[in-house]
């Protein structure tokens, strides 16, 4: 199975919307950022990709994987 695109979490003129990395337009538009996240979250999880997720500034603040990660996080917690 081929990856999917990341799923990024953006500041929208209506509230936040999830764009899949590259296009111009908006997947979903939500009023709330928890609910662009979560929506974003399950897209990456079934497309096995990754979500970021932007502050209002524009700079991402977060972000998980949800597939095959080639550079897991070393510590072990």
């Amino acid at each position: 199975m081929s990856r999917g695109k990341n799923q990024h979490v953006v500041k929208h003129p209506d509230g936040w919307a999830v764009r899949g990395a590259g296009n111009s337009r908006a997947t979903r538009v939500t009023e709330t950022q928890r609910e662009a996240i979560d929506i974003a979250q399950d897209i990456a999880r079934n497309q096995q990709s990754d979500t970021k997720v932007h502050g209002r500034d524009g700079r991402i603040r977060a972000g998980n994987s949800y597939g095959n990660d080639p550079h897991p996080p070393k510590d072990k917690k």
